[in-house]
């Protein structure tokens, strides 16, 4: 009765949802440790022992010939890049809040917001881990050249992307099958470590075998990441165009989905895991 009532334009709703969107983003980056840095820290560490296991399994298995001339930590880093950037981002936005979480209570909360929020925070720590190891490895052991960094960076938004696209479709079917999306999304991830491609050059692979993985829009990602990264390779047997109208199409899908599970919204969804 005693409200002031205030219209709000265009510019201050956009600027409100932003504003929401920065603070949840924050509490997302912080849900994995109490100290923001050291979740950060863990995430860069992780990245580490990816890249040095993968280092020694190429070496232990003599499997360095087949790597592009050039940098081999910096052809490995390619690759292992951009499969963190997409599984995280898919396993981040499987995680955030659905339409029956006790958040969606808060009038300005959506679910728009916990998706936009999931996404943001993970594309922050994957590239704040990116930047900090590929420094300590100009730093400490030799100068890095990227031939296009700015082509090469937006493979990994574009890898992003697609686990954006990906990660919503999971997130849709979640509160209707729990138990075999988590499972689903466990195998698709435990796949990628293989079905990526991080560990083969595309243009070297026969065309029996390069059937197996191309109908993985990472697989595309990360050989034409390598083609901007690599002064001396080109790559012919990816597709640019492949992984973004694969992700636009699994987007659209995505989000017709969870348009649909939002509107069927129990309560009762909360209990069953």
């Amino acid at each position: 009765m005693f409200e002031r009532r205030q219209t709000e334009t265009r510019l201050t709703t956009a600027a409100s949802v932003l504003e929401l969107i920065y603070h949840n983003t924050v509490r997302t980056v912080r849900k994995t440790h109490a100290n923001a840095l050291v979740a950060i820290l863990m995430n860069i560490l992780q990245t580490v022992v990816f890249v040095m296991a993968f280092y020694l399994l190429f070496s232990v298995l003599d499997m360095r010939g087949a790597a592009i001339r050039g940098d081999f930590l910096l052809y490995i880093m390619s690759g292992i890049f951009l499969y963190m950037v997409h599984t995280r981002t898919v396993t981040a936005i499987l995680g955030s809040e659905g339409p029956a979480s006790p958040m969606m209570k808060h009038a300005p909360m959506t679910t728009a917001v916990a998706i936009a929020s999931a996404a943001l925070g993970a594309l922050y720590i994957q590239i704040l881990s990116m930047s900090v190891v590929l420094y300590v490895y100009h730093v400490g052991w030799g100068p890095i050249t990227i031939h296009d960094p700015a082509g090469a960076m937006g493979m990994v938004i574009l890898a992003w992307f697609t686990g954006v696209a990906i990660g919503i479709v999971f997130l849709a079917m979640k509160p209707w099958a729990p138990s075999f999306v988590q499972m689903a999304a466990m195998i698709y991830t435990r796949a990628n470590m293989i079905a990526s491609g991080k560990m083969f050059v595309a243009n070297s692979m026969p065309g029996y075998l390069l059937a197996f993985f191309s109908w993985n829009p990472l697989f595309h990602t990360i050989d034409q990441a390598r083609g901007f990264t690599f002064i001396n390779y080109n790559p012919h047997n990816s597709s640019l165009s492949y992984p973004i109208y694969v992700g636009i199409a699994l987007l659209m899908v995505g989000l017709m989905g969870e348009f649909y599970t939002r509107k069927h919204a129990s309560v009762s969804w909360s209990a069953r895991r």
